[in-house]
């Protein structure tokens, strides 16, 4: 029998020493000035809950909530600094009258990190993630950065989001020769209804020592049921501003195949006397590559049962169940390596174990 997981059963991530939470706190829920997230008081309950259950890994972006995210952040961390382990990130406009304001450029981040800081009130930030790759900037220029604010004691850790695997790999192998600040977390989408991930990037990540960090493991909310077939004439508003039903659609989570997994999510989550939000969470916290699945509870009452997750317990026909309904192909060279006829040829009758 395997231990209780629980929020401080401590995980290190990726091939730091650094110890988090195996679920982090999402934090872009905190703050109204989007239409749809916690004020204050609110966000101040959630936060409590989360650090009072033995929770240390707060996620945070420089563009949440224009701020407020980390500006409330620094007010509630303020009395216990030290115990939590801060992750923010930059990229992400700032300022839509300056062009320099976003970016992974060095500008950019210098001026990221500076506003971060000042925001969340302290004098250095745990984990700073580039928050999207932008295609722009040669990325000698963003691995230097970054080791910079290292060495000036501002950020402690670097990571990456959202950005091609070929890139991140050749990223970690510059930073490796040049004796640079490695990246140690991926920052990706992963859930039932995102698996397209398992084709090079969470490979990739387990390969060169990054812990896996899936944001969204609920697909913006559609497994937890809250949506249905009347909801897919939605348009999608190219903005978080408005309501959470724009960011699921924006995302590309609400679809007719989102629902078909929702739904057997549910009918698992009815079986095993646990809520659909929980059997999505338990599912991506199965994969080994995954340090910590990030939770955007709006109230006390869905960090509670986000929270569930760790009690849930899977029969193998049920993890049969969950993996069908949200298989993707992963394609070439992925599926031809797979095949009996290019392992016939490649090893013949040889066993082989990989130590």
């Amino acid at each position: 029998m395997t231990a209780k997981l629980t929020l401080d059963t401590y995980r290190t991530l990726g091939r730091s020493g650094l110890r988090v939470s195996p679920l982090a706190l999402g934090t872009m829920t905190f703050g109204t000035s989007w239409g749809w997230g916690s004020d204050r008081d609110e966000a101040r309950k959630v936060f409590d809950i989360y650090v009072e259950r033995g929770g240390n890994f707060i996620d945070t972006a420089s563009m949440y909530t224009g701020g407020e995210s980390e500006q409330l952040l620094g007010e509630f961390t303020a009395d216990n600094r030290e115990a939590l382990v801060l992750a923010t990130k930059y990229t992400m406009l700032r300022n839509p009258a300056d062009p320099n304001s976003g970016g992974n450029h060095r500008k950019s981040l210098t001026g990221a990190v500076e506003a971060s800081l000042r925001n969340l009130r302290t004098d250095y930030i745990d984990v700073l993630y580039l928050h999207a790759w932008d295609f722009l900037t040669p990325v000698e220029e963003v691995l230097r950065g970054l080791d910079d604010v290292v060495r000036a004691g501002k950020v402690l850790y670097v990571a990456i989001s959202d950005t091609p695997a070929w890139q991140v790999s050749r990223m970690q192998a510059i930073a490796d020769l040049r004796g640079w600040s490695p990246l140690i977390a991926l920052q990706i989408p992963y859930s039932l209804i995102e698996r397209t991930v398992e084709r090079d990037l969470i490979p990739m990540a387990r390969e060169l020592g990054l812990g896996v960090v899936p944001w969204s493991p609920l697909g913006s909310g559609v497994l937890t049921g809250k949506y249905s077939r009347a909801d897919l004439d939605h348009t999608a508003a190219a903005s978080a501003v408005g309501t959470r039903k724009n960011v699921a659609a924006g995302n590309g989570s609400l679809t007719e195949r989102a629902l078909d997994i929702a739904d057997v999510v549910g009918a698992v989550a009815a079986e095993l006397g646990a809520t659909p939000a929980q059997v999505a969470l338990a599912w991506t916290l199965r994969n080994p590559a995954v340090t910590a699945p990030i939770i955007g509870a709006r109230t006390p009452d869905q960090l509670e049962d986000n929270l569930g997750a760790l009690d849930v317990e899977f029969t193998a026909a049920h993890l049969a169940r969950l993996d069908e309904a949200g298989a993707v192909e992963l394609g070439f060279p992925h599926d031809f390596l797979a095949l009996p006829l290019t392992r016939s040829v490649t090893f013949g009758d040889l066993k082989v174990q990989n130590s």
